[in-house]
């Protein structure tokens, strides 16, 4: 079932007069307008994948990933009960985030024919028990019933491997290993090693060397993107 945050940012992304729920290359399509695909996706790009490089073999894509920067949980006493509950979750969602999702959409991203706009977001969800669905290691179990949004923060639109670097939080060294990476941008070292994957992969960096057991990368040189373009 389509969530309201879904059916939000397709009407802030696609607008009032796109055509919504097209069918498309036996593929249904969140919307299309002024000739692009929209795909809104909240859950794992790596669902998404194999569409969106299907798509872009004919048609130009937006897909537009949602990042939880806030959330509002509400818990309900039942499905049409009164509230009874209101706190913030504690985590809160970063723009850098997206690399756990990024992992997955390597063969997808960057293509000429697809954009990738990564958005924070403020969301209220929506809870109540899901009495008779109670698994035995949780304590406690529920089932969200929506989200909606609240409110929109700032997003970095994709189109190239270099654009990834604008996911980070500080512009990072020339050259540099994953235990730099993580302490450049304030992130555990398993992280770094995520997002050092995906700026490989994608081309935005590339690996040079060792320095003792770590891999040392390097940011590409105006005549390294030059040559990519003449290759």
């Amino acid at each position: 079932m389509e969530t309201s945050l879904h059916r939000e940012l397709k009407r802030i992304y696609a607008g009032a007069q796109a055509r919504t729920e097209v069918v498309l290359d036996s593929y249904r399509i969140d919307a299309v307008s002024r000739g692009r695909l929209i795909e809104i996706q909240h859950g794992s790009l790596a669902a998404i994948r194999d569409k969106i490089r299907r798509l872009c073999e004919n048609h130009r894509v937006l897909v537009v990933k949602p990042i939880v920067r806030e959330k509002l949980l509400v818990k309900f006493s039942a499905a049409d009960g009164p509230e009874i509950l209101r706190r913030k979750s504690p985590k809160r969602g970063q723009l850098v985030d997206v690399f756990d999702e990024l992992v997955y959409f390597t063969r997808a991203f960057p293509h000429p024919r697809l954009s990738l706009e990564v958005v924070l977001v403020d969301v209220e969800e929506h809870r109540f028990p899901g009495h008779g669905r109670r698994r035995r290691w949780r304590k406690t179990d529920h089932v969200a019933a929506d989200q909606r949004l609240v409110a929109v923060g700032n997003s970095v639109r994709l189109r190239s491997a270099a654009d990834l670097l604008k996911l980070l939080p500080n512009p990072i060294p020339r050259e540099f290993h994953t235990g730099q990476l993580a302490e450049h941008c304030g992130v555990r070292r398993h992280i770094a090693q995520r997002i050092a994957y995906c700026l490989r992969e994608m081309k935005a960096i590339a690996q040079i060397g060792k320095q003792g057991n770590s891999l040392v990368y390097r940011l590409p040189t105006r005549r390294d993107r030059l040559n990519d373009r003449a290759a």
